[in-house]
């Protein structure tokens, strides 16, 4: 059961389009192509072209006249985003591949910055998928559609680049793009995916790894003080105009920084001396410690000289 599959209603006679699948379990139907449902899987049948074909041959039911379709027009190869009328109203959202290769794609919804991922396959050349349905009523709230994908053939000498598009969908540029789909051969808004295909350059990717071995191996970690201090006066000259948050969020970056060194170091011990203050920053390094790997245990530093306003920290 997928998405663009004709099913009908067990419960009834209603037959229509899936448009979505929710989860698991429920799936979206677009009932006579006009408005939309969840509907259980386990309550729908998805409706066989044999049935179809049997349907079409029965004397009882009349034939529906068949529409004139407009000569299809010589499309450039590439890959197409096609939103192809189902009625008047329901359009299914179609990822074309009109290329003699393979393209491996995947693609989903952003909505407030939020991506819920729809669909992804491999698409032989020359073959479609619809990964979703829109509404024309429903314009205004249409996601941004984002696609990712990568051209590949099997024994090709050629390495291509993988590309992300994202099609932001306006009134004024949607309604100008009604054209000829190719493969599908049918009128719909189209939106080609696909630049020139940029091949990677093998060469120059040895280069980068050549150099960044190079700085790797000139590298050499330095390890924090055994005693660090994070009184906010240590760490910048003039704190007066930040704020509280601020002020924290610069000694916990300044903790985390000496903690990594420490372990990457292989120290045994280092005291982090925070003050007793409220024990806001206490608190918080303590969570931080407490999930960190490669640390045997943390404690209150030697009141003697610290008081209580510093923590030893023993790493593994």
């Amino acid at each position: 059961m997928n998405v663009g599959d004709r099913v009908r209603l067990m419960s009834g006679r209603e037959e229509g389009i899936i448009t979505r699948i929710l989860d698991n379990n429920i799936v979206e139907v677009a009932i006579d192509n006009d408005f939309t449902i969840p509907v259980a899987r386990r309550e729908v049948v998805v409706i066989a072209k044999e049935e179809a074909t049997y349907l079409k041959n029965d004397p009882e039911i009349k034939p529906v006249a068949k529409r004139e379709t407009s000569a299809p027009v010589l499309a450039a190869q590439g890959i197409y985003l096609a939103l192809v009328h189902q009625s008047e109203e329901l359009l299914a959202v179609t990822i074309i591949n009109n290329l003699d290769h393979d393209v491996l794609f995947t693609s989903g919804e952003e909505r407030e910055n939020k991506y819920r991922g729809l669909q992804n396959d491999k698409l032989a050349p020359k073959t479609t998928r619809v990964i979703t349905h829109y509404h024309l009523k429903d314009f205004e709230k249409w996601p941004g559609l984002l696609v990712q994908f990568i051209q590949h053939r099997n024994g090709s000498p050629t390495v291509y680049e993988p590309v992300t598009k994202k099609v932001q969908f306006r009134a004024n540029s949607f309604y100008k793009s009604k054209k000829t789909a190719p493969v599908l051969n049918k009128e719909a808004y189209l939106f080609q995916l696909d630049q020139k295909p940029v091949a990677v350059d093998t060469d120059k990717i040895t280069e980068q790894l050549i150099d960044a071995t190079a700085k790797h191996e000139n590298f050499k970690l330095q390890a924090p003080d055994h005693e660090v201090d994070l009184h906010i006066e240590k760490l910048v000259e003039d704190h007066s105009g930040m704020s509280n948050s601020a002020m924290l969020k610069l000694q916990l970056e300044h903790f985390q920084d000496s903690l990594d060194r420490a372990l990457a170091a292989n120290m045994h011990e280092i005291v982090f001396i925070h003050g007793a203050g409220n024990g806001v920053l206490r608190k918080e390094l303590q969570k931080v410690l407490s999930r960190t790997p490669g640390i045997k245990f943390f404690e209150d530093a030697r009141k003697e000289k610290f008081g209580y306003g510093a923590t030893l920290v023993k790493l593994k």
